[in-house]
C-alpha cells in the first residue's frame, strides 16, 4: 500500500510526537516525579499522584499532536515569566495572638453604671458596688483616684474592695519604681530606662493617691531622673515629659524647680502649647500677674493650636 505525501507527513509528525511524548513520560515518571517526592516527603501516594500527572499529560500530547505539547510549553513559559518568584512571607504572621476581635459594647450595662464619684455623692450602695466591680474587672491603673475616694464610703464592702485594690497597686508601683530607678542608676548610658521611668511614674503621680510626703519623694525622684537625662541627652525629653515634670513639681509647690524646667521646656520646644500652659499655671500659683499676662498675650500671638481648657482660660482673663 502506497502512502500519499500528506499521509507520510502526518505519519512522520505522529511518530516524532509519540517519541517526544514517550521521552517526556519516561523522564517525568523516573526522574522528575521521584525527585519532587523525595524533596517534599516520602509518601508513596504522593509519588503515585505525580506519576498520574505525567501520564495524563502524555495522553494529551499523543492525541493532540503539536497542539498539546505547544500548550504545555506555553503555559510553562508563562509560569516562568510571571510566577516563578516565591512569595516572601517573612513578615506575615498567622498567630491568633495578633488578631484583635472587635466586641460590641454592652450598652445596657454601660447605661446602668454611674461613676464612683456620683455614687458616693448620693450614697447609692448598689451603684457604688457595681461601679467598683466594673473597675476591678477592667484596667484599674487609670482609675486609682476614684478607687481612693471609695475608701471613705459608708458601705464597708465597697471600702474593703477599694483598700484591697489600692494596696496591691501601690505596692506594685513602689516595687517597680525601685527596680527601674536602680537599673537607671546602674546604667546611665541606657536612656530608655529613664524615659520609661518618667512615663510610668507620671501615670500614678498625676492621680495624687499617695500621702503628701510620699508624693514629694517620688516627684523628687522623677526630677532627678529627668535632670540626668537632660545632662546626658536632652533630646530624649519630649515636650510631654517636660510637662510631666513641671506639673508634678508645681503640685508639690517646688516653684523654683518648676521655673527651671519651664525655661528648659521653652528653650527646647518653644512652639509647643505646654510651653505656655506650664508657665501660666506657675505664674498663677505664684501670683505673678505681670508674667502671667505677658505669657498669655504671647500665646495669643502664636499660631499654636489651643485646647478647650486653655481657650477657656484665655476667655476668662482676656
Amino acid at each position: 500500500m502506497t502512502l500519499t505525501g500528506e499521509e507520510n507527513i502526518f505519519l512522520i509528525i505522529f511518530i516524532v510526537n509519540l517519541a517526544a511524548s514517550m521521552l517526556y513520560l519516561i523522564y517525568g515518571v523516573l526522574f522528575a516525579a521521584a525527585a519532587k517526592t523525595i524533596k517534599k516527603n516520602e509518601n508513596a501516594k504522593l509519588f503515585q499522584d505525580n506519576r498520574r500527572t505525567y501520564l495524563l499529560r502524555f495522553c494529551v500530547m499523543v492525541f493532540c499532536p503539536v497542539v498539546g505539547p505547544l500548550f504545555f510549553f506555553t503555559s510553562h513559559l508563562f509560569y516562568l515569566t510571571f510566577f516563578r518568584f516565591s512569595v516572601d512571607l517573612e513578615d506575615v504572621s498567622f498567630s491568633k495572638e495578633r488578631v484583635e476581635t472587635q466586641v460590641r459594647a454592652n450598652e445596657e450595662q454601660e447605661r446602668n453604671i454611674i461613676p464612683v464619684e456620683e455614687a458616693l455623692a448620693v450614697n447609692d450602695k448598689k451603684s457604688l458596688r457595681t461601679a467598683m466591680m466594673s473597675i476591678i474587672r477592667g484596667e484599674t491603673k487609670g482609675s486609682l483616684s476614684s478607687i481612693a475616694m471609695a475608701l471613705d464610703a459608708d458601705d464597708s464592702e465597697t471600702a474593703h474592695y477599694a483598700a484591697s485594690i489600692l494596696s496591691d497597686k501601690l505596692n506594685e508601683f513602689r516595687m517597680n519604681v525601685r527596680k527601674m530607678y536602680a537599673d537607671f542608676l546602674n546604667n546611665h548610658e541606657n536612656t530608655e530606662c529613664g524615659e520609661n521611668l518618667i512615663d510610668y511614674m507620671n501615670e500614678y503621680l498625676e492621680q495624687k493617691i499617695f500621702t503628701q510626703l510620699e508624693q514629694n519623694g517620688f516627684v523628687r525622684m522623677m526630677e532627678e531622673t529627668a535632670n540626668t537625662l537632660y545632662e546626658k541627652d536632652a533630646s530624649v525629653l519630649t515636650a510631654k515629659r517636660y510637662e510631666y515634670v513641671c506639673l508634678r513639681l508645681l503640685e508639690t509647690e517646688e516653684f523654683e524647680s518648676t521655673e527651671k524646667w519651664c525655661r528648659r521646656l521653652a528653650g527646647q520646644y518653644p512652639e509647643e502649647l505646654c510651653t505656655y500652659t506650664c508657665r501660666l499655671k506657675l505664674y498663677f500659683m505664684t501670683k505673678d500677674r505681670n508674667a502671667f499676662f505677658q505669657t498669655l498675650n504671647a500665646l495669643k500671638k502664636t499660631e499654636i493650636v489651643i485646647d478647650n481648657e486653655t481657650l477657656e482660660m484665655i476667655r476668662i482673663f482676656s
